[in-house]
């Protein structure tokens, strides 16, 4: 039996629509992707924008609102593009080729952060550079999920989908013991095993260059593995070049309006994820930055709990993933929401490096459950043939509303003047999410 051609023990094997090689290829992307993640919008970079860069920055307001609200400009630029964008990538054939630009752009604009010099002056270019990449990022993920069914087939999508999910966690692992031990590690005025100076933040602008290149090398192999989708399934009314930019909107509302007569729960489901999932993001997103700037983490030490929160989110996880299948998604969903507000709600009250790392890790184990479920959810929800269709606007209306938990933190930070409040903006967009999921079906999903 050729790799990837048919059955082992009655199960059908990982990729056997393009073969293993394609579905390494395809999960190196995550790995490469988590240098923006893990290194630059996480756990590093931002942290030296809001807790040197803008350090000074007069004026009244953080250099933590300003990123709170440039990310959320990001999110917003996102939620209008992202049905555009995948339209076209599906009518023209080309999701590969856009994915190439995007990670292209992504990895030049990482590179760019190197001229952040430690100094509030440069906070404007660094987080402009920071939200136009954060921009090209998310949009690379269009046509990167849409890929999915190009390296699985329905009976193995789910695990496939999976392993890039580890993919992204792990190397975002590996990647932050390389910054820190090599870039970061240390007192004085030299860091890491390179002996850094720190003057003017050097090592630091040195790990956005090693990102870069991390990024842009491991992304490769997908580039030359991955074959493009043919162009054979495009809606002929999609929206393409030359055609107004409008038409894709209508298309997504038709879409919807099916979709809405069809099966309400899963409309019901999508609208609830889409918003628990940007309180997930935001999580990581502005976690190191609290850790610093909130509970007097050391800079270095932060890439050790980031080190930390990816472990036990991926090991979360995987032993969530027995109790999907046994009590069904929802239930993991629920859980997990909960268990994030009720430690979030201790982060609120607590102070110190020790209880931010007890209560900072019990949260982040939640993460990883939340997220695989959310996706085995949807996945048992759909309808034979109509899987594509629902991740597409599963992908769709996550980015849609990708600007609440940022513009939300930025705000409480601003009303509250203190960016222990933004915790509040966070913890209510997971409380709304979960809110709106609680009415939405689930109990007979139980191994469907």
């Amino acid at each position: 039996m050729t790799e990837g051609s048919g059955e082992v023990g009655g199960e059908s094997t990982i990729g056997q629509a393009t073969g293993r090689a394609a579905v390494l290829a395809w999960g190196s992307w995550d790995w490469a992707a988590a240098a923006f993640n893990a290194v630059i919008l996480t756990f590093v970079f931002s942290v030296y924008l809001t807790d040197k860069v803008g350090k000074d920055l007069p004026g009244g307001i953080s250099a933590s609102s300003w990123l709170g609200w440039a990310l959320g400009a990001a999110g917003l630029v996102v939620a209008v593009t992202a049905p555009v964008s995948g339209q076209w990538f599906d009518a023209t054939a080309k999701r590969k080729l856009s994915l190439g630009v995007l990670t292209a752009v992504t990895v030049v604009l990482m590179a760019g952060m190197f001229f952040v010099r430690e100094d509030y002056h440069y906070l404007w270019v660094g987080l402009t550079l920071l939200a136009v990449g954060s921009t090209c990022f998310e949009l690379a993920h269009v046509p990167y999920n849409s890929m999915l069914r190009q390296v699985s087939t329905p009976a193995t999508v789910g695990r496939v989908s999976g392993f890039g999910w580890s993919m992204g966690y792990f190397g975002g692992i590996i990647l932050l013991l390389i910054c820190y031990f090599g870039f970061i590690a240390g007192k004085g005025d030299t860091r890491g095993l390179f002996g850094l100076p720190i003057d003017d933040g050097l090592n630091i602008r040195l790990v956005a260059v090693l990102a870069a290149v991390w990024f842009a090398a491991f992304a490769v192999p997908l580039f030359l593995v991955v074959p493009e989708v043919p162009r054979t399934q495009a809606d002929p009314g999609a929206a393409v070049p030359g055609r107004s930019f409008l038409r894709s909107y209508r298309i997504l509302f038709r879409d919807v309006r099916e979709l809405w007569h069809a099966d309400r729960r899963t409309v019901g489901f999508l609208v609830a994820s889409a918003i628990f999932r940007d309180g997930l993001a935001g999580v990581f997103t502005f976690g190191a930055i609290l850790a610093v700037r909130v509970y007097g983490i050391a800079d270095a030490d932060v890439l050790l709990f980031g080190i930390a929160a990816n472990v036990v989110a991926a090991l979360g996880a995987v032993v969530a993933g027995r109790f999907d299948d046994r009590l069904g998604p929802k239930a993991v969903i629920v859980v997990s929401l909960l268990g994030m507000i009720v430690f979030g709600g201790f982060l609120l009250v607590v102070s110190g490096p020790l209880m931010f790392w007890i209560f900072g890790l019990l949260l982040t184990v939640f993460v990883g459950p939340a997220q695989a479920s959310a996706r085995s959810f949807l996945a048992r929800l759909a309808a034979p043939g109509r899987e594509g269709q629902l991740f597409g606007l599963y992908a769709t209306t996550g980015r849609a509303v990708s600007f609440l938990a940022p513009t939300l933190f930025g705000f409480f930070v601003w009303a509250f003047d203190a960016e222990r409040a933004g915790i509040i903006g966070l913890l209510l967009v997971l409380i709304v999410g979960l809110m709106l999921l609680l009415p939405v079906r689930g109990d007979d999903l139980r191994g469907r």
